[in-house]
């Protein structure tokens, strides 16, 4: 905070609060957008980085890297998504390298960035979890919520999804047709709600954790701290596969017919 030594509720409220502009609906929280790009541009620039150094010969180690996880993402895309992966494959090594990035500054001390900000531009609140701020999940799946409304007109035709929507699940019976419009939209709506829900409710608790560890005295936060940061290696690339996966899933049900 900027002065005085504040109360553990304050210390806790100040490192869960976003440096926000605009009221309302139009708030923008300039924190989750800043760290959003700077951790995109990351990602763009060494995997461009690796594609000029590639090399048919003896690859070095980004090239081994970058490789290594394209396969892992190309297999993944060809068991679940059986139509034209073109951009399918690129969507989901994108999200996954994205979400990946977001996570893991999860790890870094709940401190060191705020502090840091504060005494080089004065910002009051600095949040450095873009998954831990619903607003960046969300937006995320919002981009994935029209693309499977994309996927569906494309993969059945705009009759074709009409139909799902009017007929699925429970046939073609007029009088059921609002039952299954009904059940269609909650189905949709679902997919992107909990798709954002899943990794923010994740990192959020996971941030918060780390901020209560950070209240204990200093010589013994290590314990703790250490433990939780062991466990949570393992739930920071988890939840990024698991976003991808479900994206996947969710793109190959759009696009094939019932």
């Amino acid at each position: 905070m900027a002065s005085g030594t504040p109360s553990p509720s304050e210390y806790v409220k100040h490192h869960i609060t976003n440096l926000s502009y605009g009221e309302g609906l139009w708030t923008i929280h300039a924190d989750t957008l800043f760290f959003s790009v700077v951790l995109g541009l990351f990602f763009l620039f060494f995997f461009i980085l690796a594609a000029r150094q590639a090399t048919a010969g003896v690859p070095g180690k980004l090239q081994n890297f970058v490789e290594m996880l394209v396969d892992f993402v190309d297999n993944s895309v060809k068991d679940s998504f059986h139509g034209p992966r073109q951009f399918v494959a690129p969507l989901a090594l994108t999200i996954f390298v994205w979400v990946l990035l977001w996570n893991i500054m999860d790890i870094i001390p709940v401190d060191y960035l705020p502090l840091l900000s504060y005494k080089l531009f004065g910002l009051e609140y600095t949040r450095v979890v873009p998954s831990a701020d619903i607003n960046g999940p969300f937006g995320l799946s919002i981009v994935v919520f029209f693309l499977i409304l994309i996927y569906s007109v494309k993969g059945k035709g705009l009759g074709g999804f009409g139909k799902e929507l009017l007929f699925h699940p429970f046939g073609k019976n007029p009088i059921l047709w609002p039952a299954n419009i009904l059940l269609n939209i909650v189905e949709l709506i679902a997919k992107p709600v909990s798709l954002a829900l899943r990794l923010f409710g994740n990192l959020y608790a996971a941030e918060m954790i780390f901020i209560l560890i950070a209240l204990l005295p200093w010589w013994i936060q290590f314990i703790p701290g250490g433990a939780w940061a062991a466990f949570h290696i393992l739930v920071i690339p988890l939840q990024a596969f698991i976003f991808m996966t479900l994206t996947i899933v969710y793109l190959s049900l759009a696009y094939e017919e019932h």
